[in-house]
C-alpha cells in the first residue's frame, strides 16, 4: 500500500472465512441435488482457492465430490483497453463436456459484476450448461451490471473508493482474512 494514511479494517478472520465456506457449501448442497452433473469453477486467483475449499467442504459433508474447474476471464474482460497492465492469462481447466451441467462460478469479491460477466462469456465458449450460478466470499455492492450472487459468504457495505483485500494463507503467506482498505 503506497498511502500511509490508508486504514485497514478486519472484516473476516480465518474462522469467519471457514464458517462462510461451510455455510455456502451447505446452501449449494440444498439447492443442487445430485452432484454428479455439478461443476464448481473458480475465477483466478482467489476464486480458484475459494472453489477448492467449497469442493472439499461439500465432499466432506456429502461424501460426493463435485467436479472442479478453473475459468480464466482475462481475454473476456470489457476493460482491456483501460487497464494499466495486462492481466496474466491463466489456463482454463474444465470438464470436457459442460452441456446440460450445472456450473457454479466462484470469485472472491463481487463488486461491479464485470468479472462475472466475463466469466459468463468464457464459460459459454466451452458448452451450454443447464444453469449457471454464482458464489462469492464477499459482496460489496456497487453493481454496474445486473449480476447477483446466489451464494454469499458476507455482505459488506463499502464506498466505491474503498477496496477489499482477501488473503488466503496458502497463497499469500498471511493468515486467511478479508480486510477493507479505507483511503
Amino acid at each position: 500500500m503506497s498511502d500511509c494514511s490508508s486504514q485497514l479494517i478486519l472484516a473476516m478472520d480465518a474462522a469467519g472465512i471457514s464458517e462462510a465456506v461451510t455455510r455456502m457449501a451447505g446452501q449449494i448442497l440444498e439447492k443442487n441435488s445430485g452432484l454428479s452433473r455439478l461443476v464448481i469453477a473458480g475465477i483466478p486467483t482467489r476464486g480458484v482457492e475459494l472453489a477448492r475449499r467449497l469442493v472439499k467442504t461439500i465432499e466432506a459433508s456429502s461424501g460426493m465430490k463435485p467436479d472442479f474447474g478453473i475459468i480464466d476471464v482475462a481475454m473476456h474482460r470489457d476493460d482491456l483497453s483501460q487497464r494499466i497492465r495486462m492481466t496474466t492469462v491463466q489456463t482454463t481447466k474444465l470438464p470436457l463436456d459442460l452441456d446440460n451441467r450445472r456450473v457454479i462460478l466462484v470469485d472472491d469479491v463481487l463488486f461491479t459484476g464485470r468479472s462475472c460477466r466475463a466469466a459468463l462469456d468464457a464459460i459459454v465458449s466451452f458448452g451450454r450448461p443447464s444453469s449457471i450460478q454464482f458464489a462469492v466470499l464477499v459482496d460489496r455492492g456497487h453493481r454496474e451490471l445486473p449480476i447477483h450472487a446466489d451464494y454469499v459468504g458476507k455482505h459488506l457495505r463499502t464506498s466505491p473508493e474503498e477496496r477489499i483485500r482477501v488473503r488466503f494463507e496458502n497463497l499469500d503467506d498471511e493468515p486467511d482474512s478479508v480486510q477493507v482498505i479505507r483511503p
